[in-house]
C-alpha cells in the first residue's frame, strides 16, 4: 500500500482555477457550488457525503478518490496503527466481492487501484477508462460498509505490518531518527504518533479495535468522493446518488483539539544505531493554514521554505551543499495544510571530513539571516515564479488534480483554497518572512536530533537513545 513518507520538500497544494461562484447550498443534497471556469463542481448526498469532479478532457480517462477523514492523528496511544492496518484490511472483501475480487476486477479492466493512509486522511483510488467508472463506484460503495473482518486474515495483516515497520523503520536508521525525533517534538499533539503505529500497539491490536474504527469512521458522512478526468459532473453525480445515496450515515464522534502545550527549552535527541552517515534533524513548531492566526502567516512560511530548499538555486542547496561543501545533502521542508500545527524541518548529512556540530552551526546561521535580514526582491520574485511554475506542472497529472481536492478538504480546508495559492504566494513581502522567522523559529520552540552511527558491524542489538535539554 501507499503511505506518507518523510518529506524534506513540501508537498503543497495549489492551482490556477479561477474563481468561485457560491451557489445556495441545498441541505437535502445537490449542487453546492462550482468554480467560475466551470470546471469543478461540489454537490452533497442526503446522507451527508461530499462528491467533486474535475473536468480534464483531454484524454478518455478517469480517476476516482475516496477520501475518509480519519489517518494516524485520530488515534491515541494503545491502538496506534488501526488506521492503517484496516486500510490493509480494506482488500479482504465482502461477501459480495470475496477477497482479491476488487483488484481482480479493476485489472480485468485496464485499470490500476491502489490506497494510501496519512496522519490525516485514509484514501483509496482507482483510475479507468472513463466508462469504468460505475465499477470503482459500486465496488468502493460495497467496502464502505459491508467489509468483512474475518479473524484470521486479521492476524495475517497485522503480522505484515509488524514485518512493514521492522524493515521500513526498526532496521532503517534514518526512520527510526524521525520517528524518536516526532515523538520528542510532540508530546500532546498527535504527530507524536508514527502513521504505522508503535510496536507494541500493533501486537496488542484486536479485530474489535478494526470493527470500531471501520463502523465509527468509514461512513458517508465522513468521505469525499473526488472524481477528476474525462467525465461529465451532474452524470457523476447521478451516479454517486445510484451507489452512495442509500448508505447511512454513522454518528461521528467530536474531536478534542490535542493542542501542544508551550515549550520552555530546547529539546535534543541522540540516536545511536549502527548506520553508514550520520544525520541532522531540526524542527521548529510552526502553525498550518488551519491553524495559523492569519492564513499570511502560513503563506510566508512556505515563501521561506523555498529561499532555504526550492531547487538547486536555494540558498540550502547553493551555499551549503555546492559552495561550502559543507553538506553531502540538505534540504528544508514544511507541510502548510497540515491538520495540526507541524514543523518547519531542516535536515541533512555532513560531507566526508565535517561534523554534525558545524552542519547545525550553519543551518542556524541560515535562519539568523531570515530573522535579521530582508531577502532581496530579486531573490523572493525568483522563488515565487519557481513555486507558482511548479504548482502549475503538477496539473498535467489528473492524479494529482484529484489529490489536491481530496487532501484539502480532509484536512478541513476547503477546495477553494487551492485558487488563491498563487495569489497568495505572489502577495508575500520580505517583511512578512522575517515577522515568521522572527515569531516561529526561535530556540525555544527547537527540537534537535542526531543519528550517531555505530559500526555496522557493532553487535549491538538494541538502540540507544539520550536524551538532554538546554
Amino acid at each position: 500500500m501507499l503511505r506518507q513518507s518523510i518529506r524534506f520538500t513540501s508537498l503543497l497544494l495549489a492551482a490556477l482555477l479561477g474563481g468561485c461562484t457560491q451557489l445556495p447550498v441545498n441541505t437535502e443534497g445537490g449542487k453546492i457550488a462550482t468554480s467560475d471556469d466551470g470546471t469543478i463542481h461540489e454537490y452533497r448526498l442526503d446522507n451527508g457525503m461530499q462528491l467533486i469532479v474535475k473536468e480534464d478532457h483531454r484524454a478518455p480517462v478517469m480517476i476516482s478518490q475516496l477520501w475518509y477523514k480519519v489517518g494516524a492523528s485520530y488515534e491515541h496511544i494503545g491502538i496506534t496503527g488501526v488506521s492503517h492496518v484496516l486500510e490493509h484490511m480494506m482488500f479482504k472483501g465482502t461477501e459480495k466481492h470475496p477477497a482479491g475480487e476488487f483488484s481482480r476486477i479493476i485489472a480485468e479492466n485496464g485499470g490500476s487501484e491502489n490506497a494510501f493512509t496519512g496522519r490525516d486522511y485514509t484514501s483509496y483510488f482507482q483510475q479507468l477508462e472513463k466508462s469504468r467508472l460505475p465499477i470503482a463506484f459500486e465496488l468502493e460503495a460495497d467496502r464502505m460498509r459491508n467489509l468483512q473482518l474475518p479473524q484470521e486474515e486479521f492476524l495475517k495483516e497485522a503480522k505484515v505490518v509488524m514485518e512493514e515497520r521492522r524493515l521500513r523503520t526498526e532496521d532503517k536508521p534514518t526512520a527510526l531518527t524521525y520517528e524518536k525525533f516526532m515523538a520528542t517534538a510532540f508530546q500532546v499533539n498527535p504527530y507524536h504518533n508514527p502513521v504505522i503505529g508503535w510496536m507494541d500497539d500493533l501486537k496488542n491490536l484486536t479485530v474489535e479495535d478494526l470493527q470500531q474504527w471501520y463502523r465509527t469512521w468509514y461512513a458517508p458522512n465522513n468521505a469525499t468522493l473526488v472524481v477528476a478526468g474525462d467525465v461529465d459532473p451532474d452524470a457523476v453525480y447521478a451516479l454517486a446518488q445510484k451507489h452512495f445515496g442509500d448508505i447511512e450515515p454513522s454518528v461521528l464522534p467530536p474531536q478534542k483539539p490535542r493542542s501542544e502545550p508551550e515549550q520552555h527549552g530546547e529539546r535534543r535527541i541522540t540516536v545511536r544505531q549502527p548506520a553508514e552517515l550520520p544525520m541532522l534533524l531540526m524542527g521548529y513548531k510552526t502553525p498550518t493554514l488551519r491553524t495559523a492566526e492569519a492564513p499570511w502567516k502560513a503563506y510566508a512560511m512556505e515563501v521561506l521554505v523555498n529561499i532555504l530548499d526550492g531547487d538547486d538555486s536555494a540558498r540550502i542547496t547553493r551555499e551549503l551543499v555546492r559552495g561550502e561543501e559543507l553538506a553531502a545533502s540538505a534540504g528544508a521542508g514544511y507541510d502548510l495544510q497540515a491538520r495540526h500545527d507541524t514543523l518547519l524541518l531542516l535536515q541533512g548529512t555532513p560531507a566526508q571530513g565535517r561534523s554534525i556540530d558545524e552542519l547545525e552551526a550553519a543551518l542556524r546561521l541560515q535562519i539568523d539571516r531570515l530573522q535579521n535580514e530582508l531577502v532581496s526582491r530579486e531573490e523572493l520574485a525568483r522563488i515565487k515564479a519557481q513555486v507558482t511554475a511548479a504548482k502549475v506542472y503538477e496539473l498535467d497529472s489528473i492524479f494529482y488534480q484529484a489529490m489536491q481536492l481530496g487532501m484539502l478538504e480532509t484536512v478541513g480546508l476547503d477546495w477553494r483554497e487551492a485558487e488563491r495559492y498563487v495569489e497568495r504566494i505572489n502577495a508575500i513581502t520580505p517583511e512578512q518572512v522575517r515577522i515568521v522567522a522572527r515569531e516561529f523559529l526561535r530556540p525555544e520552540r527547537l527540537t534537535v536530533a542526531t543519528l550517531d552511527p555505530l559500526p555496522l558491524d557493532d553487535n549491538t542489538s538494541a538502540m540507544e537513545v539520550n536524551h538532554a535539554a538546554r
